[in-house]
């Protein structure tokens, strides 16, 4: 079974959002939680596959809130739903470690999709967004192309991995990891991670 914990601060949200997942054979609710801060005391207690939030929320934007979930739950994927359809929160979700996006304006077969992909280990983003943010926004700054090594490196970044991480992963020194890091923020001229990010989906290097 894939264990859901829905945060949203909408009880009536969550009451459909329990019932559309709970009527699904492979899918049960596990908690709920109406603010992040509600969600990170439920930690201890609880071991979701699935963290279902929206971004809106009274005490802190959700996408701030990823970082913090992702630490309490190490285990659960974060798939993000909203009724913000902008590029830019997309990008902002993904960056801060959100695992998918999907829009509350959603069929039900849509939402259901999501948490499966998710919890299967992939990233979904709704496909009309993800063709949205897919569009070229610009040249990949002044350095030149990445090497193979940096794109993989590139990766790992845009997934979250810290260059500790990395390092254990391509079976690397952390020292460098760091320097792949360096090369691949001056050669594509990025000044946060939000940039690399964006970067890796245009280049389909996160399987969106």
């Amino acid at each position: 079974m894939i264990g859901v914990l829905i945060v949203d601060d909408h009880a009536v949200v969550r009451a459909g959002l329990r019932y559309l997942i709970d009527a699904e054979p492979d899918l049960e609710t596990v908690g709920q939680a109406g603010t992040v801060a509600e969600a990170l005391a439920q930690s201890e207690g609880l071991a979701p596959d699935v963290i279902l939030l929206d971004i809106v929320m009274p005490d802190q934007n959700g996408v701030a809130g990823i970082p913090s979930l992702a630490d309490a739950y190490p285990d659960a994927r974060i798939l993000v739903l909203t009724m913000e359809d902008n590029a830019g929160f997309v990008r902002a979700a993904l960056a801060a470690g959100a695992d998918g996006y999907v829009l509350k304006e959603s069929v039900d077969t849509e939402v259901v999709r999501a948490i499966r992909e998710v919890a299967g280990g992939n990233r979904y983003v709704q496909p009309e967004l993800a063709a949205r943010i897919l569009v070229p926004t610009g040249a990949p700054g002044r350095g030149g192309p990445l090497s193979a090594r940096e794109r993989e490196v590139l990766t790992l970044i845009a997934r979250g991995h810290t260059n500790p991480q990395i390092a254990e992963r391509l079976v690397i020194s952390v020292r460098t990891a760091e320097a792949h890091r360096a090369s691949i923020i001056k050669k594509l001229d990025a000044s946060s991670r939000a940039e690399l990010v964006e970067y890796a989906i245009r280049e389909g290097l996160l399987d969106i």
